[in-house]
């Protein structure tokens, strides 16, 4: 096939491109190259037809778009963000984009889309109380937050709860600017779908971490920062107490899986954990880059950003049946290679 791959030039994109070409795809890259993503120019594959524009633009869309079979979506602005004045870039970048890029599928004829989802749409993952069974917890107060009590409680007894799993079909519960933007794309791709007749997959990522990561930019995931604070010769500082908890999943897994999402023939919306199933602590896995780089330990601040939330898992069952995959490199070993790898 030949596949579009918006946003092939940035850190999860250009390894799927290059996975896609691996596998023995004709692949088209559309990046904008935005600086805050890309602070030096990123070298393309001489294989991999890359054309520079951004995905709002419905001119270079329809462009990028003529004589492909696929779309792998990969473009977007990540991470938390600062406060809400990054709204309107955020909506603007996921949303908008998105929006541009199915208007533009459709018109096309394209059929067939790979979106890059996201696990924080979710909220908080999966919680069960031994009173009261499953519960959905409320966002963390910050009096709460700010007294360093970082567990959420149950919303009907107030008491403790047990982490779990969260399987796709629950209910989404976005909690930031960024999740809500991320829930809304796939909100936008279902709609394509069922008008066109398309298959669109999401698939929902979890901590993504790998070499080419973006370095010493507030918008980069929690590895790339505590990476760039150990190149830096500072410790890694690491918010609450450490104990929250996530799921850390190697870029070449996260590639694999796009790979693996072009082969879903049925049509209509179908949504995928992408993640280990063996979840860490956010500690856990500063301690262990740090040791790895042999740089300084970590350090535990307290700090804390409302927003976050306190712990987030996903079940991989699901496209482990599908899809046939599997997450394969293991914490330990992603963690020894990232220590030492290239960061843009």
């Amino acid at each position: 096939m030949r596949i579009l791959v918006t946003g092939g030039a940035g850190f999860i994109g250009s390894h799927v491109a290059e996975a896609l070409a691996a596998a023995g795809h004709e692949v088209r890259v559309l990046d904008a190259l935005l600086p805050a993503v890309h602070r030096k120019p990123p070298k393309m594959p001489g294989h991999i037809d890359f054309r520079e524009g951004d995905v709002r633009d419905p001119r270079a869309v329809a462009a990028a778009l003529r004589g492909v079979d696929a779309v792998s979506h990969q473009a977007a602005m990540v991470g938390l963000g600062l406060d809400l004045d990054d709204a309107p870039d955020y909506v603007g970048c996921n949303d908008l984009g998105t929006a541009v890029l199915l208007a533009e599928m459709a018109r096309s004829g394209v059929g067939r889309l790979v979106l890059a989802g996201s696990m924080v749409v979710y909220g908080e993952g999966r919680y069960t109380c031994g009173e009261h069974g499953p519960v959905v917890p409320a966002p963390r107060p910050a009096e709460d937050l700010a007294r360093g009590r970082f567990e959420p409680r149950c919303p009907d007894c107030g008491g403790e709860l047990t982490p779990g799993q969260v399987a796709e079909e629950a209910a989404p519960d976005p909690r930031n600017v960024y999740a809500a933007t991320k829930l809304a794309q796939e909100h936008l791709a279902a709609a394509w779908a069922r008008t066109t007749g398309g298959s669109a997959t999401s698939l929902r990522y979890h901590n993504v971490y790998g070499p080419k990561m973006p370095k010493d930019t507030p918008y980069a995931g929690v590895a790339s920062i505590f990476r760039s604070a150990l190149a830096a010769g500072t410790a890694p500082r690491v918010y609450e107490d450490g104990g929250q908890r996530r799921d850390f999943v190697h870029v070449a897994d996260v590639a694999a899986a796009n790979v693996a999402a072009l082969g879903r023939d049925s049509g209509g919306m179908r949504a995928y954990n992408v993640g280990t199933g063996r979840p860490r602590t956010v500690g856990q896995m500063a301690t262990a880059l740090a040791a790895a780089h042999g740089g300084p330990e970590p350090v535990v601040t307290g700090q804390f950003r409302l927003g976050d939330v306190r712990h987030i898992t996903a079940s991989p069952l699901r496209i482990r049946a599908e899809l046939g995959w599997r997450a394969r490199i293991a914490f330990e070993d992603g963690m020894r290679e990232f220590a030492t790898a290239d960061l843009r």
